[in-house]
């Protein structure tokens, strides 16, 4: 199952910086492992924003959600979520 998933992160202001250091250095290496095993497909930042735009390709509403509640920073992201399918007027097959 393919996942719009907009992401949009809000660090308190007065967060410690070696704790928000902390936590985007454990994001990131999670987000990696995630593209590396095809579950996170695309990740794509939002210009001026601390946010993204991201395609989920997973099996099932519950993986998408355990894999969310598992990121480092999803206590500060505001997320929203779109089910996406093929289109018929697609000209790609393998863009699942």
């Amino acid at each position: 199952m393919l996942f719009h998933v907009k992401m949009t992160v809000n660090l308190p202001v007065d967060m410690n910086s070696e704790a928000a250091a902390k936590l985007k250095s454990d994001e990131k290496a999670l987000a990696q492992r995630l593209q590396e095993q095809g579950k996170w497909r695309h990740l794509w930042r939002i210009a001026g924003h601390y946010a993204n735009y991201s395609v989920f390709d997973v099996e099932s509403v519950q993986e998408l959600h355990d894999l969310l509640m598992q990121l480092p920073l999803f206590p500060y992201m505001a997320i929203e979520i779109d089910a996406m399918c093929r289109h018929p007027s697609s000209i790609r097959d393998n863009d699942r």
